[in-house]
């Protein structure tokens, strides 16, 4: 049966996008194909996951939304997306016509990479504040002249922990405001900020500056990558990280800043019942986001809240915020990284408030219409039953884990596939409705969307490992690998975009860091007007209310 979702051209989605309503542009291609090209806002959702991101991204059912794909087949992935998301209770969907092709076929451009909105958004920072920088081959110098600095890596504690600047210490760019204090106790010691490219050195290093901190602050110019390319020795393993424990004095000077910092950007608080109607709106979306650590938000996190720590929130904000023009409501339990990550925010063109811990404690989510599949019990097999059913010669394994994870590993016999190409890789080998079928994920809820796709296609006998390739391998069955395969170019969920930058791969750091500066380049007026940077430093005000 013909769908009835309706079709949009690339110039009236490109109206609705600069118009002041919301609007949730959702990419449903996977990974690999999004990083290649896409719209400046659109919002990966890949459909091997839509079911299990969608309530997060676009929490609000009546929310307009505009669907794209590859535009390949009468846009068939995105058309798929849209039934899925009327069956979840999502009522205004739209798709774009001709999809990403459609979109450069009138000249609008495709951006390469990912959370390219932020990634902008942090250069635009440099060139407005004029952030300090310091090349990777003056800071090695100054180390070892052992002249005095704190080095900090702005990233996540596990990407510190894989490659840093050596000497450097752990401590997110959603934690600097709260934990500077302990890490740079003499106001005269330059703090250097770094990251593995330019964002969250640039953001970092400019945070702490905004917050007036009377110490130098600087950013290491192009990160690890730069200081790879300078010929320079990476650390790895390294496990320094911020301490957990904050002084009353340091938090007392820390939430003065933060306070000060807020009422320059007009950052409000919000009572429980303001909050509450907030969320509860019918005709806004609005986001409750908890910012701190992963540990705290685990401890005593609030209920209602979506775990966002602030400073992954400001360097991939296309991941928690899916819905253009929403309100964001930040929470934390010290008063000081909420407020901070708002005012970044604000920069970034998202209308922002906070709530103290005891208000947001009472705040409830309006009940979602619709839940994603559930797993039926009768659906999984365990290592019994894949013996019994490989003792009978199953003709059809299935792998959906990633691309990677079944190049090397995976059952023997089986096949990988994703979401989207499922139907195709069962027809390819002759797969009839009768014949079983298994699937196997990370997780059952995962492989179950898929198993949505089949039964609607008529397949009748469609199981789903319970434990995934654990089941295989309780069950004693042989497994296989395959370096090359699936081919790089069935690859689909794998982002290629600049392989391998990480990895000593010198070329794709070179590639990626032109990448990063080149952005804005690309960007049309109206892509840029979505930002409003806020390049006043006050550096000498907030130095004479805070030396005494």
């Amino acid at each position: 049966m013909a769908d009835t979702f309706p079709l949009i051209t690339a110039p009236t989605l490109r109206e609705w996008l600069n118009d002041r309503s919301e609007i949730a542009l959702f990419d449903v291609r996977e990974a690999g194909e999004f990083g290649e090209a896409h719209p400046f806002f659109a919002i990966p959702l890949p459909y091997s996951r839509l079911e299990l991101d969608i309530e997060r991204l676009a929490p609000r059912r009546n929310v307009r939304i505009v669907l794209t794909d590859g535009g390949s087949q009468a846009e068939v992935t995105a058309r798929r997306a849209a039934r899925r998301m009327q069956a979840l209770g999502y009522t205004h969907v739209s798709i774009l016509e001709g999809g990403v092709r459609g979109w450069a076929a009138v000249g609008y451009t495709l951006f390469k990479g990912v959370n390219v909105p932020s990634k902008t958004f942090g250069e635009l920072v440099e060139h407005a504040c004029e952030t300090p920088r310091i090349s990777a081959s003056e800071l090695a110098r100054q180390q070892h002249e052992r002249v005095p600095l704190v080095l900090l890596d702005g990233r996540t504690v596990e990407e510190h922990t894989k490659m840093t600047i050596p000497g450097a210490v752990s401590c997110p760019n959603g934690e600097l405001a709260y934990r500077i204090g302990p890490l740079a106790t003499d106001p005269r010691t330059p703090i250097v900020v770094h990251c593995a490219g330019r964002t969250r050195s640039i953001i970092g290093a400019q945070l702490l500056r905004n917050l007036g901190l009377p110490n130098p602050v600087i950013a290491l110019e192009n990160g690890t990558q730069g200081w790879a390319l300078a010929g320079l020795t990476l650390e790895h393993g390294s496990t320094r990280r911020y301490p957990d424990a904050v002084d009353e004095s340091s938090l007392a000077q820390a939430r003065r800043r933060a306070a000060a910092l807020a009422t320059r950007f007009s950052i409000t608080t919000l009572g429980a019942r303001t909050a509450q109607a907030w969320l509860a709106a019918t005709d806004r979306t609005t986001y409750l986001l908890d910012v701190r650590s992963a540990e705290e938000f685990a401890r005593d996190g609030v209920p209602a809240a979506v775990h966002a720590p602030g400073g992954q929130l400001l360097q991939a904000t296309d991941q928690t915020i899916g819905v253009r023009r929403a309100r964001v409501l930040l929470v934390d339990h010290d008063a000081v990284r909420a407020p901070v990550i708002a005012t970044w925010l604000a920069q970034m063109g998202i209308e922002s408030a906070l709530v103290v811990a005891q208000d947001a404690a009472s705040l409830q989510r309006p009940a979602p219409r619709a839940r994603q599949p559930a797993v039926p019990q009768a659906d999984l097999i365990d290592a019994d039953g894949l013996r019994e059913l490989n003792g009978a010669s199953i003709r059809h394994l299935i792998d959906l884990r990633s691309s990677a994870a079944y190049r090397k590993q995976h059952p023997a016999g089986a096949r990988w596939s994703i979401r989207p190409r499922l139907l195709d890789t069962l027809a390819s080998s002759g797969a009839r409705a009768s014949d079983p079928v298994v699937l196997f994920a990370e997780t059952p809820e995962f492989a179950a969307l898929a198993a949505l796709d089949l039964r609607e296609a008529g397949f009748t006998a469609v199981r789903i490992a319970a434990k995934g390739v654990g089941s295989w391998t309780e069950a004693s069955l042989p497994l296989d690998s395959s370096p090359g395969i699936p081919a790089d170019s069935e690859r689909i969920d794998h982002l290629f975009f600049v392989h391998d930058r990480h990895e000593g791969n010198l070329d794709a750091a070179r590639a990626y860091l032109a990448w990063e500066t080149g952005l804005i380049a690309q960007c049309s007026p109206d892509e840029l007007d979505h930002f409003n940077i806020d390049a006043r430093i006050e550096t000498k005000a907030f130095n004479a209310a805070f030396s005494r």
